[in-house]
């Protein structure tokens, strides 16, 4: 059996990995602080990137620590959203995103979506972007009791595709996403963005520094030739 038959389906993440919406949020919300004479640790931030369930650090609660001042979390979430419109003017897909949506269905591949984002996020962002078509199946965190890195958005989107955890694998940028495909009994591809590439990641399969550096066809038989041996 070759690689390409024994693999089925590619899931993709979305933030930060289709499109780095994630090291906009960082950048947004360390100038909030900067303004307020503070800082905010990369590694602080890293325990909430790819997940909105038990997040162990909150920026908001961080920053009145920091300056002894209030820091209302509508208000300062409101202030950061803002700014990460501002700074993701003019931001395109990441390089080699449309060259592995069009391999994969050129190999005959099914394609789908799993993000700890809301539904309407996603989707709007897709829509913007021209990218929605290509998607057979989305699940977000509209669809799950848990997000990343609990396997469920996975497991869920690939049920709704039909394949089996071990014929599939996962795109992602950041270590509570490759964990859930993992957990999900995937492979598990990390693809950092600028941010999360000054992550420490844990179990994965194979790390691009971008999609551009290796063809779909290729990955897939990387990941798969380890499996014959």
């Amino acid at each position: 059996m070759t690689g390409t038959q024994h693999i089925q389906a590619i899931v993709f993440d979305f933030d930060g990995l289709i499109l780095d919406t994630e090291t906009a949020w960082y950048e947004a919300f360390a100038e909030i602080y900067r303004e307020r004479g503070a800082h905010l640790p990369i590694e602080l931030w890293a325990q909430i990137v790819g997940t909105q369930d038990d997040r162990p650090f909150d920026p908001c609660d961080y920053l009145a620590e920091c300056t002894g001042q209030p820091a209302p979390r509508q208000e300062t979430w409101e202030l950061g959203r803002q700014k990460h419109i501002v700074l993701m003017q003019g931001k395109t897909t990441r390089p080699g995103v449309l060259d592995y949506l069009a391999a994969a269905k050129e190999l005959g591949l099914k394609i789908g979506l799993a993000s700890s984002s809301d539904r309407e996020w996603v989707l709007s962002h897709l829509e913007q972007h021209n990218l929605l078509h290509h998607f057979e199946v989305i699940r977000t965190r509209d669809d799950v009791r848990k997000t990343k890195p609990d396997p469920e958005l996975y497991l869920q989107a690939l049920e709704a595709l039909g394949v089996e955890p071990s014929r599939a694998i996962a795109f992602e940028d950041s270590p509570n996403g490759v964990q859930a495909a993992k957990r999900a009994g995937m492979y598990g591809v990390i693809v950092p963005n600028e941010l999360t590439g000054r992550f420490t990641f844990g179990e994965h399969d194979l790390r691009l520094n971008s999609m551009a550096d290796m063809p779909l066809a290729q990955v897939i038989h990387r990941l798969t030739s380890f499996d014959s041996l």
